[in-house]
Parts: C-alpha cells; sequence; structure tokens
C-alpha cells in the first residue's frame, strides 16, 4: 500500500508541474550527444543568450570574449542586475574557465539589445595604437560601435566610441595589421537596414571615417528594389587584397568579392558607378539560400586531381580528339579557391526553408559556381520537432593552421556543432558533432499563438570559435553558456596538430 501512495503521489506532483509550468517544463532535460568531439569546459555566462565567442591570446593567457544578445541577468561580480553585453573569460585552463567581467550593453530584448559583436586587436599589431594595450570593438546595441581598452581583462574600461545614432549593427570585421574596419552599420538615409561603414582604427583612440559603401540600390537617393542587407565581411588583409561580403542571412543571399585597394582607395562618394568599381563579382543565390557568413577558403590543392597535367603542347599530343577551342586550361584542377556561404536558419521547428553550407568555387573569380552543399539529416535525430530552429547559422571564421582548409566547423541551433572534412570541398563529410546537454539555464523557443502556442527547451548552439591550441568555443542562444570541445577519435587526425 505503501508504494502504491508513493506512485500517486509521483504521478499528482508531476501532473501538478505540468499545470504551473507551461510549456517546456513537460521535457525531461536531454542528455549531451556526441560524436569524436568531447566537452573539456563549460560556463554557464550568468545565464545570457550568447551570439559570438572570440578567442584572444594576451601574454601568456587566452582570453575569450563573447558577444551576447539583449536581455538582463544578475552579475554575480557586481551583485547588479545588468543588460546583456559582452562577457570575458580567462580559458588559459579549458577545463576551468574563469569568468572575469561583464561589460554591460543596450537595454532592449533579443537583437534589440546587448552587444552582440566582438573583435580584438593587440596595440602590438596596430600601426598607431599604443603597443601596451589591448583593444576590443564591439557593437552597442542597435545604435553604435565602441572600443574598449581590454589590456586588463578584468578591468575593461570604454575608450571611445566610433559610431552612433545607427538604425541597426552586426557582424563588423578589424584588421588587426592594418587597422581597417569593416563596421556594419544603419544609417538613417541608406535604403537598407545594414551596409557597411569603413573607418581607420589604426589608433583605436582616434577613429578616421573611409567610407560608405554597399550593394547598388541600397545607397540614398536610389531607386527600385532595395537588395537584402548585409550580414558581415571577412577580409583577407592587404597580401589577399580581398573582401568578401555575405548579405541576406535566410533567403535571396548575396556573394560579394571585392577588390580591397579599390575599395579603401576608389572614388568614395555613393553613387552607383562608385559602389561597383571595387566589385570584382557578385553571385546572386536563390531565394531560398541565405548567406550569413562568406568563408574564404583559399589555395586548397586537392589531391584527387594531383596527377592532372598542363598540355605540354598541341591538343592532338596528348590524344584530344574533340577540342573546341584548342586551347588548354590555364592551371589544372589540383590548386583551387573557394568561399563556404553558410545561410542561417531563422524560424523554429522547421517552418521554412532550412538553411545550409554551400561550396562555391571561385577559382576564376568571375565566374563563381556551386559545386556542392551539406546539412544534417534531419532523421538523424529527429531534429524539426526537437525545438528551436534547426538549420545552419555560421561557421568559424578564424584561419588557424590547424583546421584552416581542412577542417570547417559549423554551428547547427539544435543539432550542436559539427565538424566538417572539407580537404575535399566537392564532397565535404561530417567527422563529428556535439550537441551539449539542456540545462535548468535553457530557455524554450515557441512556435503558434494564444492558446496554438507550444514551447520546447532546445539547445541552440549560435556561433563557433576555434583557438590556436585546437579548442573549439560553442556558444548557445537559449541561455546554455560556452561549451569549450575538443576533436578526439579519427576526427581529430584530420586537423594538423603539432
Amino acid at each position: 500500500m505503501r508504494h502504491l501512495r508513493l506512485g500517486l503521489a509521483a504521478v499528482v506532483l508531476a501532473a501538478l508541474g505540468a499545470i504551473l509550468t507551461p510549456g517546456a517544463s513537460a521535457q525531461r532535460p536531454q542528455p549531451a550527444e556526441k560524436t569524436n568531439m568531447e566537452l573539456v569546459g563549460v560556463s554557464d555566462l550568468q545565464g545570457r543568450s550568447a551570439y559570438q565567442p572570440l578567442v584572444h591570446k594576451q601574454g601568456d593567457r587566452f582570453i575569450a570574449y563573447i558577444g551576447h544578445h539583449g536581455g538582463a541577468a544578475l552579475n554575480p561580480l557586481t551583485a547588479t542586475q545588468e543588460a546583456n553585453g559582452t562577457s570575458i573569460l580567462d580559458v588559459s585552463n579549458p577545463k576551468q574557465p574563469k569568468y572575469l567581467a561583464h561589460i554591460p550593453g543596450a537595454p532592449g530584448l533579443a537583437e534589440a539589445g546587448g552587444a552582440q559583436m566582438v573583435r580584438v586587436c593587440d596595440g602590438s599589431d596596430l600601426p598607431r595604437a599604443d603597443k601596451t594595450k589591448v583593444y576590443l570593438l564591439r557593437s552597442f546595441g542597435t545604435s553604435g560601435h565602441e572600443i574598449w581598452d581590454v589590456t586588463d581583462p578584468a578591468k575593461p574600461t570604454r575608450l571611445t566610441v566610433v559610431v552612433s545614432g545607427l538604425r541597426d549593427t552586426h557582424k563588423s570585421w578589424w584588421e588587426c595589421d592594418t587597422g581597417i574596419a569593416y563596421i556594419v552599420a544603419g544609417l538613417p538615409d541608406w535604403r537598407t537596414r545594414r551596409m557597411t561603414q569603413i573607418y581607420d582604427l589604426s589608433d583605436p583612440a582616434k577613429p578616421v571615417f573611409i567610407r560608405n559603401f554597399g550593394l547598388p540600390g541600397q545607397q540614398p537617393g536610389s531607386t527600385g528594389p532595395v537588395p537584402t542587407d548585409l550580414h558581415g565581411p571577412i577580409s583577407t588583409g592587404p597580401r589577399g587584397n580581398r573582401v568578401y561580403f555575405g548579405y541576406g542571412t535566410g533567403g535571396k543571399g548575396v556573394l560579394q568579392i571585392v577588390d580591397r585597394n579599390k575599395l579603401l582607395n576608389g572614388p568614395k562618394e555613393p553613387t552607383e558607378a562608385n559602389l561597383l568599381y571595387p566589385q570584382v563579382v557578385r553571385l546572386d543565390l536563390p531565394a531560398d539560400a541565405g548567406a550569413h557568413t562568406a568563408f574564404p577558403l583559399l589555395g586548397m590543392q586537392l589531391p584527387e586531381f594531383a596527377n592532372q597535367k598542363l598540355r605540354p603542347g598541341t591538343a592532338a599530343a596528348v590524344g584530344v580528339e574533340h577540342d573546341h577551342d584548342n586551347a588548354a586550361p590555364a592551371r589544372t584542377q589540383a590548386g583551387r579557391d573557394f568561399v563556404a556561404v553558410v545561410g542561417e536558419t531563422l524560424a523554429n521547428e522547421c517552418f521554412e526553408n532550412r538553411q545550409m553550407v554551400r561550396m562555391v568555387d571561385v577559382t576564376v573569380e568571375s565566374k563563381p559556381f556551386g559545386v556542392a552543399s551539406w546539412t544534417v539529416p534531419e532523421a538523424s535525430g529527429t531534429f524539426c520537432s526537437r525545438g528551436g530552429r534547426f538549420g545552419t547559422h555560421s561557421s568559424n571564421e578564424n584561419m588557424t593552421p590547424i583546421y584552416y582548409n581542412r577542417v570547417l566547423f559549423i554551428a547547427h541551433f539544435n543539432a550542436g556543432v559539427r565538424a566538417l572534412d572539407i580537404r575535399d570541398p566537392f564532397n565535404p563529410k561530417e567527422i563529428g558533432y556535439y550537441i551539449p546537454a539542456t540545462t535548468d539555464k535553457t530557455d524554450k523557443r515557441c512556435v503558434g499563438t494564444g492558446a496554438n502556442e507550444r514551447c520546447k527547451v532546445a539547445i541552440q548552439t549560435n556561433n563557433v570559435e576555434v583557438d590556436d591550441r585546437g579548442y573549439i568555443y560553442a556558444a548557445d542562444r537559449a541561455n546554455t553558456g560556452l561549451h569549450i570541445l575538443e576533436l578526439t577519435g579519427t576526427a581529430r587526425k584530420v586537423a594538423k596538430f603539432q
């Protein structure tokens, strides 16, 4: 009889829990799922929704800077409720990350507040900076960008505001060797929510404006349809002389490749002709394909085509019977350039087209073409019914030799972080993954409205970073924190560890 009473009590308690905590409460915590990837350490980031992680080596320490979406949470270091901004952690020992400081961001929820984006440069690299300093460039809500002195990462101080009074901000790029910054902004007089402002931040205390830039049709005074807005640029600096822009996060994507020298030194008035002047090529993607991240994979050597040779003479000399143009190609297939174009999935529970990784061959820049695509098979984890978003969001963006042109890491929302072997970009293959466990801080994700609304707790791996030691950092959009990972097993053999 006692066992029966205990069983009835458990049933009653479970029913009460479901009634008192609607939506997500009926779900059990989801354990971690993994293949060829292991958890090294974790920080809950004070329960804040995380966007972009960046890991920077400062002296003999590795410091992680994490940009947050809007919201607010208690900062135990100050015993104060603070608007989500920038978390700063010492991850020198990745097994025990130490939370050093939180810089409050702009009030507001989701992308209306916070301080989502971060870039960091050493003063010793910047041409005209204080050589003893370390500088943080970050967005401030949707209204501006600012620079902080993070030489002592536990005691950050604001140095200056680069620009304010914007309609929107997003993921900027900062060349530490030159100081040139490509800042994603929304100027009130431009026709698009996000475009590019270029600044010389070689002396971070004295920002110098260079020019505004965007797609033709976005500039003030233009007419006709407005091209989709910018997500972010990636520059290869003076040596590579290219900037790769991704426009249109979840659809109508555009990959634009720009001549950096012409962009910086060409005519700056934003006329249609001047906006087109630095453009090398523009590739418009189908309506269902976004271009959240455009990550260049340059100078790849493909073993499959290593034995292809240039013709020694005439077509007949190598047995060619039907050579229509009677001209051999200028280079073989072995050495090639690509861009990994990653779209962002926006809707929960698969209520839209899924975004994927698309490999674009840009070996001949004037004629880019898609050669492969990749996605997590939905049936491998019944991801559409798990809750939250399922699909790609972004790739890692740094070019550590351990992984560059070998392993690409993809943030895949409720499918966690995925590791792709890209040594053959025509056939990218998954070699590992890690889906973090949900915790009591993991937030719910909902679909429907009113009486038809349903909510589920779901991991939402948002962005991913790697450091020069090979550790992988996955930031969770649903408040679960920062997960520090490492490759194991056969996946680790694909990377180039010393």
